[in-house]
C-alpha cells in the first residue's frame, strides 16, 4: 500500500515524485529568495490587499496543517494588482512551521529560514472555481509572510485560541469574525516569482508573492502550533512539525521584486 504524502523519513518531500512527477518540474516551490539576483522590476504595481469583507468560515485540520477557510463565493475578500491580473479571491490560509523556533519556513531569504510561513491562497475568479483555476499556470495567487521570533501577535491569537478544538486530522470547527488583515505587516513591499503548490499535487500554477517584511510570533505561539498532531484521534500521537518541503531548484526562473 502506497503511503499517503506526508513529512516522515517514508512518505516525505524526498518521496513525492515518485507519485507526483511534476515535483522535478520546471517551476517548483518554495525557493531561496537571493536578494543579490531579485531584480527590482519598476514595472511592478502595488499589491492591494481588499480584506475588509472576509468571511471566515471554518478550521480545519488536514493532517499536514491547519486551514483557515474562507467564503469565497463572491468577491469579499482578494488580492489584486502586484504582479497579477485580475482579481483573486482568497480561499484559505495555513501555516507551515518547525519543530523548532528558527527552523519553519518554506522559502528562505539568503539560505536563511524564519520560524514559521503563512500563506493565504487566492485563486483567479476568471476560471470560475478554485479547482479549474489550480489546473492553469496564472490560476492561484499566495501571498506568503514570514514570521519571526519577537512579541506575540494579537492577530494570531484567536487562531491559536482554536487549535485545541481540532487537535487531530480531520477535525474542524467553526471560526467566524476572523479578519485576516491582522495578520499582515506594516509594509506590503514583495517579491515575486512563477510557482507551485508546495504540498501535493505541486501543481505549477501558482504566482508567489512573498511579503518581504515579516510578522513576529513569540515562543510560546509557536509551542502552539506544536501541539497539533498529524494523525487521526486515537492512532499512535505523531506530534505535526517540520511541515514544510525544502528549497526547490530556481531553473530558468526569475526573482523579481516591487522594491529598491
Amino acid at each position: 500500500m502506497s503511503h499517503h504524502w506526508g513529512y516522515g523519513g517514508n512518505n516525505g518531500p524526498e518521496h513525492w515524485h515518485k507519485d507526483f512527477p511534476i515535483a522535478n518540474g520546471e517551476r517548483q516551490s518554495p525557493v531561496d529568495i537571493d536578494t543579490k539576483t531579485a531584480q527590482y522590476d519598476p514595472a511592478l504595481q502595488p499589491l492591494s490587499v481588499c480584506y475588509d469583507q472576509a468571511t471566515s468560515k471554518k478550521i480545519l485540520n488536514n493532517g499536514h496543517s491547519f486551514n483557515v477557510e474562507f467564503d469565497d463565493s463572491q468577491d469579499c475578500a482578494v488580492l489584486k494588482g502586484g504582479p497579477l491580473n485580475g482579481t483573486y479571491r482568497l480561499i484559505q490560509f495555513h501555516f507551515h512551521w518547525g519543530s523548532s523556533d528558527g527552523h519553519g519556513s518554506e522559502h528562505t531569504v539568503n539560505k536563511t529560514k524564519y520560524a514559521a510561513e503563512l500563506h493565504l491562497v487566492h485563486w483567479n475568479t476568471k476560471y470560475g472555481d478554485f479547482g479549474k483555476a489550480a489546473q492553469q499556470p496564472d490560476g492561484l495567487a499566495v501571498l506568503g509572510i514570514f514570521l519571526k521570533i519577537g512579541p506575540a501577535t494579537k492577530g494570531l491569537q484567536k487562531v491559536l485560541d482554536a487549535l485545541g478544538s481540532i487537535k487531530t486530522k480531520g477535525k474542524s470547527a467553526a471560526f467566524t469574525n476572523f479578519d485576516p488583515r491582522s495578520l499582515l505587516p506594516g509594509s506590503l513591499d514583495y517579491w515575486t516569482y512563477p510557482g507551485s503548490l508546495t504540498t501535493p499535487p505541486l501543481l505549477e500554477c501558482v504566482t508567489w508573492i512573498v511579503l518581504k517584511e515579516p510578522i513576529t510570533v513569540s515562543s510560546e505561539q509557536m509551542s502552539v502550533f506544536r501541539k497539533l498532531n498529524f494523525n487521526t484521534e486515537g492512532e499512535p500521537e505523531e506530534l505535526m512539525v517540520d511541515n514544510w518541503r525544502p528549497a526547490q531548484p530556481l531553473k530558468n526562473r526569475k526573482i523579481k521584486a516591487s522594491f529598491k
